[in-house]
């Protein structure tokens, strides 16, 4: 039987992000308990989404400070928790299941764990949690944005990666979770890329290595001509950006199971076809993770706009150049918020729910 304090850990993790819904099965606790000891799980709930130091988490418990530090410090290498070190201060926050302790799994996770996850994604976490809130936007592949209409940074791969003053790259989570399952779609592994802190945070940890901005252009270069999806964190100043596929990611595989993937991500672009051009090669097809693309009745490619997300991957390598991507009007874009904790709040709000940890609500009311 499952200790109570699984269930309130679950509780609390439904808080943050996309959540982390309930399932008849029970899929959920089995992946709590692989993850946290009973310790872990208690100390969790104490946490705040705020970086906070060992001293403040323990004063507030009311235990030593040695101790939560020790706790802390194993929290942070099981991937349970972000660290940010500066100077000689060291501090720790809680972090939601996605996008967090299920991305630090990438270099320990194991069959039991990517099996555990395919069913917590398809019984509830991927249609309740990320089709819902999903918590990466999609921008074009470079080579496929038309620089006759402007622009803007925070959509442009190549001038966030310029933007960045430090970078680092990892392997891509869902990549090594489907290919532990021998699911794996053979595209490149090596494509995630973290920022700032974050980039600190998987190196510190040894899930990434810091590259120079030259090394993320090829890195981004190959992506689009492995047909991978430039998918960045939702805010403007992102803290990270994957390269995903429609074979192994969570969130485009939980996308493609609705009927209308455009209205589950933030994207203000989609393809269009030249009739005219279109030679019906079938490359945009193979290209197309949302199956978005078909040969329609006369002949030629058309694209379902309800199934597009306006990442361009079929007008790069059109070799006709019929397909090109197209601004959406006005009145259907969508800003993303400024920073990731501008997102995390309008995600609670819009969820009914509170960063504000359970515990201290509780306790505040009693």
């Amino acid at each position: 039987m499952t200790s109570q304090i699984y269930h309130d850990l679950r509780e609390q993790l439904d808080q943050y992000s996309v959540g982390f819904p309930s399932t008849e099965s029970g899929v959920e606790m089995k992946i709590l308990e692989k993850l946290f000891s009973e310790p872990e799980a208690e100390l969790y709930l104490n946490l705040s989404v705020m970086l906070e130091t060992p001293k403040a988490v323990a004063d507030r418990v009311g235990r030593p400070e040695q101790e939560i530090a020790g706790l802390l410090e194993t929290m942070f290498e099981k991937g349970l928790v972000f660290r940010l070190k500066k100077d000689e201060s060291v501090k720790y926050g809680a972090v939601p299941f996605v996008v967090g302790s299920y991305e630090y799994q990438v270099k320990c996770m194991d069959k039991e764990f990517a099996e555990l996850f395919d069913q917590y994604l398809v019984e509830a976490f991927g249609r309740e949690g990320i089709a819902q809130y999903a918590p990466l936007r999609t921008i074009p592949v470079n080579k496929s944005i038309d620089h006759a209409w402007p622009v803007t940074p925070y959509e442009d791969v190549r001038a966030i990666m310029q933007s960045k003053d430090k970078i680092s790259v990892g392997d891509c989570i869902c990549r090594v979770q489907q290919n532990l399952l021998d699911k794996g779609c053979g595209k490149p592994l090596e494509v995630c890329f973290m920022f700032g802190s974050h980039a600190d945070f998987y190196v510190e940890k040894g899930m990434a290595r810091f590259i120079t901005k030259e090394e993320a252009l090829r890195i981004i270069d190959s992506c689009d001509e492995a047909g991978l999806v430039p998918q960045p964190f939702v805010a403007q100043d992102a803290g990270g950006m994957c390269n995903c596929c429609g074979d192994c990611c969570g969130i485009l595989r939980s996308i493609k199971m609705h009927p209308k993937p455009a209205e589950k991500v933030l994207t203000n672009y989609y393809a269009q076809v030249d009739v005219d051009a279109c030679s019906a090669c079938e490359t945009c097809l193979d290209r197309c993770q949302m199956d978005a693309a078909s040969i329609g009745d006369l002949g030629v490619a058309v694209i379902n706009r309800d199934r597009c997300i306006g990442c361009g991957l079929c007008v790069s390598t059109c070799p006709s150049e019929a397909m090109s991507l197209k601004l959406k009007p006005e009145s259907e874009r969508r800003e993303p918020p400024a920073t990731g904790k501008d997102y995390f709040m309008q995600i609670a709000s819009l969820r009914g729910k509170s960063l504000i940890p359970l515990n201290i609500i509780k306790k505040a009311s009693s």
